[in-house]
């Protein structure tokens, strides 16, 4: 390829029933994923593991739909389809969503009294758990884009 030279734009498109195939799957892997972490910490009582995979399932279609939905629609609306923009959504919604539960809202809820060495730990602690939880959701994201997406030209 010559200096200069661009290869053509690869082109994504999807479908509503790939869409929802995308939504099931992410919902799906969440719900192992919460089911792997309840086995982790303990729990091997048939309830608490159906319990845990129900409840993880269920919970991770509600945030992928009213979290990532909305900012994956504005992702595709502008074009930027690619499995990393997907990768992105994903990590960058979990990471805020996390960071910010932790620290009653990034500081600007009443937050309790602290020292600033504790506040510095405090933050770094939100932003260590979130960070490990937006890697899983950037690999939930990038499986859901794969799924929904097929390359048109």
């Amino acid at each position: 390829m010559t200096r200069g030279a661009r290869r053509p734009r690869r082109i994504y498109e999807t479908t509503l029933d790939r869409a929802g195939h995308a939504l099931g799957a992410g919902a799906g892997i969440g719900g192992l994923a919460t089911l792997a972490l309840v086995i982790a910490g303990g729990q091997s009582g048939p309830l608490q593991i159906l319990a845990a995979l129900l409840l993880g399932t269920i919970f991770c279609a509600i945030g992928i739909v009213a979290v990532a939905g909305p900012l994956w629609l504005v992702m595709h609306v502008a074009g930027l389809r690619r499995g990393h923009h997907a990768a992105l959504v994903g990590a960058a919604s979990a990471l805020a969503l996390l960071v910010g539960a932790q620290t009653w809202g990034f500081g600007l809820l009443d937050m309790p009294e602290l020292d600033p060495d504790t506040r510095t730990y405090f933050w770094l602690s939100a932003l260590a758990t979130g960070g490990l939880v937006a890697l899983v959701a950037a690999a939930i994201g990038l499986v859901m884009w794969r799924i929904a997406y097929r390359r048109v030209a």
